[in-house]
């Protein structure tokens, strides 16, 4: 810009040089040049410092201007970093508190692994299984009807065959008394299962499973089914739900063979909604009997207000009598106040004349009282 004003005042100097040239001799041109070198020289002069002034001024209101917008530029990346490290710390002591509960979990799976391990080393023992299964339908009948106090369950009853069945439930006709006994055939069933085996030994164990289960439905309709004593149906509960599902799925004869014997085959999910709905039936009839010994005592209640409205109306007959009554005798009474009036005021005569006047007309005493 400078150079550009520069070269604007050189080129007006030269303009009027040549016309000085033109209109006035050499001298005058030298003056008239001087002077304008002078004057020239101190608007450069001029020129130069006011426009480094307002250059200056210019940079430094720049300078302002470029410092206010980085401060302001600062503060927000101040802000923001702020604000994200919060929100990076947060989401670091999250991952750090997931990561405390996946380990605590981890722990809990561990040890439950190890309890697993335990409960089927202690399992393979057959009377160990049995109680297993004892204690596990004892804890479904207490939560489905209470303890066997109530009298709707017995466990341990002996049968009259001398069997001893876990459990004789008294359900409601047409159901009756029912025999549930429990039975775990585990020891097939887990070989059946194991991959680790060949294809020819699970199909052993396969057959072998299924005569198990065959067996304790044999054993269940021979001791527990007694006619006379129970009904004829019991059902054979098996306290792993891995079992029936496998019967249930893979093994549709059992289910026909069971079927066949009147044995239900039952698992803690499937026993536990059958013995909901006999706690159903019964809370029912419960609910039936007690509306039927209200509906007698109310029968009774109107035999009793029947009676109570005879001897009502009975009993306003007779005040209704003694009311008559009472006004006869009170008519009666008037009568015998006036004779007794009459008397006193000296009427005999005139008595003594309506007396003979009314015996001879065939009236009496008593006729002339029921006159007046």
């Amino acid at each position: 810009m400078e150079y550009v004003i520069i070269g604007l005042l050189v080129l007006n100097l030269i303009v009027l040089i040549i016309m000085l040239v033109k209109n006035n001799g050499s001298r005058d041109l030298v003056e008239r040049i001087g002077r304008l070198d002078t004057s020239l020289t101190k608007e450069i002069g001029d020129f130069k410092l006011n426009f480094s002034k307002d250059l200056r001024s210019d940079f430094d209101k720049l300078d302002q201007k470029i410092e206010y917008k980085l401060n302001l530029i600062s503060d927000r990346v101040n802000r923001e970093l702020n604000d994200n490290f919060e929100k990076s710390n947060k989401t670091f002591m999250n991952v750090l508190e997931r990561l405390n509960k996946i380990d605590e979990a981890q722990k809990k799976i561990d040890g439950l692994s190890t309890e697993i391990v335990s409960l089927q080393s202690v399992l393979t023992d057959k009377k160990t299984r049995g109680t297993f299964g004892e204690v596990n339908l004892e804890y479904i009948l207490n939560n489905a009807f209470g303890p066997a106090s109530s009298g709707i369950y017995s466990l341990q009853h002996k049968m009259s065959n001398g069997a001893i069945v876990d459990t004789l439930l008294y359900a409601p006709a047409p159901l009756g008394t029912i025999a549930i006994d429990s039975k775990f055939p585990l020891e097939n069933y887990q070989k059946m299962v194991d991959k680790n085996r060949t294809k020819e030994e699970r199909v052993l164990f396969e057959r072998n499973f299924v005569s198990d289960v065959k067996k304790h439905i044999n054993d269940i309709k021979e001791k527990y089914v007694i006619p006379g004593e129970t009904s004829d149906e019991a059902i054979m509960f098996l306290p792993a739900e891995a079992i029936f599902a496998e019967i249930n799925a893979y093994h549709p004869e059992l289910i026909n063979y069971a079927y066949e014997k009147k044995v239900w085959i039952t698992g803690p999910t499937t026993l536990i909604s059958t013995l909901s709905i006999i706690s159903m039936i019964l809370k029912n009839m419960e609910r039936d009997k007690y509306a039927k010994i209200i509906h007698e005592e109310l029968d009774k209640l109107g035999v009793e207000f029947s009676r109570y409205k005879d001897r009502w109306d009975k009993l306003s007959r007779s005040v209704k009598s003694v009311n008559q009554s009472i006004d006869e005798l009170h008519t009666t009474t008037e009568k015998i106040t006036k004779r007794f009036a009459s008397i006193k005021n000296a009427e005999i005569d005139k008595l003594r004349h309506e007396e003979v006047r009314s015996i001879s007309e065939g009236g009496s005493d008593e006729n002339i009282f029921s006159k007046q």
